[in-house]
């Protein structure tokens, strides 16, 4: 359970992309020449951060790896903040982001799963792990995901953390309105 005193001041949520946005795997290969890296991205993930920002909270997406999978992603799902660290030292870089947001810890949240996290998950006043985190990351965390990275984890801590803040069914109605069903009250 996400309690609803917390999750009402939350203003940003953070994601950590590789085995939190993903399942961890990399492709890595070449075509035409170029280095290549796909990642795999759970569609209900992004249906789920769509919601976070419906509900007008900042969404930041935090990568320790670079690559344009993660950022094309990022954009796709026009997340309001997105930084790479290559070297996964993401602390300084997330608090660059508050401060430019004017926010303190206590209204952010961070979504992990590996130690290049635990700075942040030991920060943020609502820390969450994903099924596969490891046991660092899952003992940081006041909330762990049943659904793995890249595979659902992302839907389901937005439904628990909107349901918490009273605006999951209203998101839903709005949602489904948009999108013709008349029958959405």
């Amino acid at each position: 359970m996400i309690e609803p005193a917390v999750a009402k001041r939350i203003k940003l949520v953070g994601f950590d992309v590789d085995g939190t946005m993903t399942d961890g795997g990399l492709y890595i290969g070449a075509a035409a020449g170029q280095r290549v890296e796909l990642k795999r991205f759970d569609i209900q993930d992004g249906l789920g951060v769509h919601l976070l920002r419906a509900a007008g909270l900042i969404v930041a997406v935090v990568t320790g790896r670079g690559g344009e999978a993660a950022r094309l992603r990022s954009d796709e799902l026009h997340v309001d903040e997105f930084a790479a660290e290559a070297g996964a030292r993401k602390l300084p870089v997330f608090e660059a982001i508050l401060e430019r947001r004017q926010l303190r810890w206590e209204e952010a949240c961070f979504i992990g799963d590996d130690l290049p996290d635990l700075p942040l998950l030991r920060r943020v006043a609502l820390p969450v792990a994903v099924a596969n985190a490891c046991p660092e990351a899952r003992d940081a965390a006041r909330f762990t995901t049943t659904a793995g990275g890249g595979r659902g984890a992302i839907r389901e801590f937005a439904e628990a953390f909107l349901k918490a803040r009273g605006a999951w069914t209203e998101l839903v109605r709005t949602y489904l309105r948009e999108r013709g069903d008349v029958t959405a009250r």
